[in-house]
């Protein structure tokens, strides 16, 4: 009889646990997921922002000696990420393919004018840090005007600040009920060893004594729940990357540390808290409040 009960109680531990570590490792799934959206959604948005380009059209008493010099000058900016210089006549070749027609035979001359194509680090993509660094360029002497789309960059970054936005917000939220949610499932194993917690209580052993092995137990399910999220999560990054290969999802080492490392200490902590905080619960109760 004794050997059935205790069975019994074994399989009803297994399942206990079972059910802790599965919900600790669908939370922590979601949780990480999530957490890639947020750090793609910024290379994302840093993508678009460097195809942004700023044109420098320079005078036509500028010599090529002095475009050179002014090329160098330029590299060394720190808005500066990639910087090409665009002929007149290689912008005419350019602007005939896509009119389709040779423009020049019409007017005889060739009114373009020489350029600098400047590619901006994604930081300096703003209405502010370009209307400054037009103002900037515009002090030099070679330049005869500076061009880029201004209600694009406002466009772009009215949409991007619109969507980081929501994407934290909709990350928080689902922090936050991951966080109930692993904290009710620990509560719920621990509540179901109320009884042994109250009788080593009243044997003599101390708050810290009761405490540590069902800390430690929660660290061990927290560990192994963020391992099989973690594993879940690598499949489905890899099944997007077959599908996507620009998001480079893989190779992105520091974004998959920063997951992956998130998933791992969010699956330790909260375990951790939860479960100090649902056994000082229980050694605070009377022995009457137990069957409650």
């Amino acid at each position: 009889m004794s050997n059935s009960f205790e069975n019994y109680q074994k399989r009803r531990l297994k399942s206990s646990y079972f059910s802790v570590v599965l919900s600790i490792a669908l939370v922590l799934f979601v949780l990480g997921v999530l957490g890639m959206v947020v750090l793609k959604s910024t290379q994302i948005a840093n993508h678009f922002k460097e195809q942004v380009t700023l044109t420098l059209f320079l005078k036509d008493n500028v010599k090529r000696t002095q475009s050179l010099h002014l090329e160098a000058s330029l590299k060394k900016k720190d808005f500066t990420k990639d910087l090409s210089y665009v002929s007149k006549e290689a912008a005419a070749e350019s602007y005939s393919r896509e009119i389709g027609e040779d423009f020049l035979s019409f007017l005889g001359s060739n009114p373009l004018k020489n350029s600098l194509d400047i590619q901006l680090h994604p930081e300096y993509v703003t209405p502010t840090a370009m209307a400054d660094i037009k103002k900037d360029l515009l002090k030099n002497t070679y330049v005869a005007e500076v061009v880029y789309d201004a209600p694009l960059i406002q466009l772009l970054t009215q949409n991007i600040q619109k969507i980081s936005f929501w994407v934290l917000a909709i990350a928080g939220f689902f922090t936050v009920i991951a966080i109930v949610l692993i904290n009710s499932s620990i509560r719920l194993s621990v509540y179901s060893k109320r009884f042994t917690i109250k009788t080593m209580q009243m044997v003599g052993a101390t708050k810290r004594f009761i405490r540590r092995p069902f800390v430690w137990n929660s660290i061990r399910l927290g560990v192994l729940g963020a391992c099989l999220a973690s594993g879940g999560l690598l499949a489905l990054l890899y099944a997007l990357s077959q599908q996507i290969p620009e998001l480079e999802l893989l190779t992105d080492l520091k974004s998959l540390a920063l997951v992956f490392g998130g998933v791992l200490l969010v699956g330790i902590l909260v375990t951790w808290i939860s479960t100090f905080f649902a056994t000082q619960r229980f050694l605070n109760l009377k022995t009457d409040q137990l069957y409650s």
